[in-house]
């Protein structure tokens, strides 16, 4: 079994999933969303760190999924979702889990099976895969999905392995 950590960074709130994987079988664990409140974004980042810290104590994961920054048309927004990603992600380091990153495109993919699928899609294709009794808040389904997708990802890195492929990727050979 291998505990995974998903986590779907943002200034204002960052949603966390944590799923079991055993073979192809994924069951949740827990999710949900650590809100920030109107503070200076220095003392949100703590707050991102902090939270993300006392997951990795709680639930004991084994590897951390995140999700990558996506396009932005505001460049401030931008610089701040990458400041959250970072403070998750030394939260993640600093407990000494690896961690990977996925693009918004690639986690809808695994997820929904298109890269464009919007987040009710993702909402409805997470609570069917983790046999949820009702749909999640959009950022606890988008940290599932990239928990999800690190699981899948991680998955076929070892079969490919397994069959003499060691240089390949998430999809590419190094």
């Amino acid at each position: 079994m291998t505990r995974i950590i998903g986590i779907d960074p943002g200034s204002r709130r960052t949603g966390y999933g944590i799923v079991d994987m055993v073979g192809a079988n994924i069951s949740y664990v827990s999710s949900g969303i650590i809100r920030l409140p109107e503070k200076s974004l220095p003392a949100r980042l703590k707050l991102i760190f902090d939270a993300v810290s006392q997951l990795v104590a709680e639930y004991n994961p084994e590897t951390m999924g995140i999700e990558d920054v996506f396009f932005a048309r505001d460049p401030r927004a931008a610089l701040k979702l990458g400041q959250a990603r970072g403070a998750a992600i030394v939260a993640g380091v600093n407990a000494q889990l690896p961690v990977s990153e996925y693009s918004p495109r690639s986690v809808k993919l695994a997820v929904v099976g298109t890269g464009a699928a919007d987040k009710k899609q993702v909402q409805m294709m997470i609570a069917s895969l983790l046999k949820l009794p009702s749909e999640p808040s959009e950022d606890a389904a988008d940290a599932l999905a990239v928990a999800i997708c690190h699981g899948h990802s991680m998955r076929s890195e070892k079969l490919l392995a397994n069959n003499g492929l060691k240089n390949f990727a998430r999809g590419r050979f190094r």
